[in-house]
């Protein structure tokens, strides 16, 4: 089963540049969005073969997440948009619930400059840490999506310049780590431990993109539980439309 997150920075924008295409030919089992920024039918992109399923945030043109769920693998047993009641109005997180696992799309805040955001940012990991721990109790779990955080110093290209800023802050990094310290499986640096040099977001500034001084902050997390199903975690540097590039997971059920 092959599954596909991608940050798409507008849904709408991303559609114009090739995403169709890269559809059509990533023949992903899953593919999930973030920051689609539209509201449902907004985007005119409806592939046949597909249940769509969209979370838009209440501010239009902002944030918002979207799921392409293959239908020869059934319907999902049920959907859930929002985390149990919390965090609903910015459209960040889609969970299908499938018999052998929960597949949880999500855009995780970002704190901003100065950190200006990080009170809620923390609320918000600690809140969806206990929502996959509760998940987790019925399902295992496929967590994806933008997490807007390098988690390591191997995860972007200039840690030292970026100590502190959003995105590599103490706090934010501390999150991760305790998620993953919860039970749970960075699936890229399982399979590559010690690799340098392979980012899925590039700032549009400075030839960012071009000179590859970019960050990994895009994620297949999984239940520990799967780890013995996983095949491979990749990162498709080489696919455009977006400041982000689309990031891959290949597992058995």
């Amino acid at each position: 089963m092959k599954l596909i997150s991608w940050n798409v920075n507008g849904f709408r924008a991303c559609l114009n540049k090739g995403f169709s295409e890269f559809f059509r030919e990533a023949d992903g089992d899953f593919v999930c969005l973030q920051e689609t920024k539209m509201q449902p039918g907004q985007a005119d992109f409806h592939p046949e073969d597909y249940y769509e399923y969209y979370n838009s945030a209440e501010k239009k043109g902002y944030s918002g997440t979207a799921i392409f769920a293959r239908k020869a693998l059934g319907e999902p047993l049920s959907v859930h948009y929002g985390m149990q009641g919390k965090h609903d109005d910015e459209g960040r997180l889609i969970t299908l619930e499938y018999p052998d696992f929960y597949l949880v799309c999500c855009y995780v805040p970002n704190a901003q400059s100065e950190l200006k955001r990080i009170d809620y940012r923390m609320e918000f990991e600690d809140d969806l840490r206990n929502y996959l721990l509760e998940l987790n109790r019925t399902h295992p779990v496929i967590y994806c999506g933008d997490l807007n955080v390098a988690h390591e110093e191997i995860d972007l290209k200039n840690p030292k310049s970026n100590r502190g800023n959003a995105g590599f802050s103490d706090q934010e990094r501390g999150k991760m780590t305790e998620l993953l310290n919860a039970g749970f499986t960075d699936t890229f640096r399982y399979f590559y431990p010690d690799r340098t040099g392979i980012y899925s977001w590039w700032s549009y500034r400075f030839n960012a993109r071009k000179n590859n001084a970019g960050w990994r902050i895009d994620y297949f997390i999984v239940s520990d539980s799967l780890q013995d199903r996983i095949r491979d975690s990749k990162i498709l540097t080489d696919i455009t439309g977006s400041d982000h590039c689309p990031v891959e997971l290949d597992i058995e059920f």
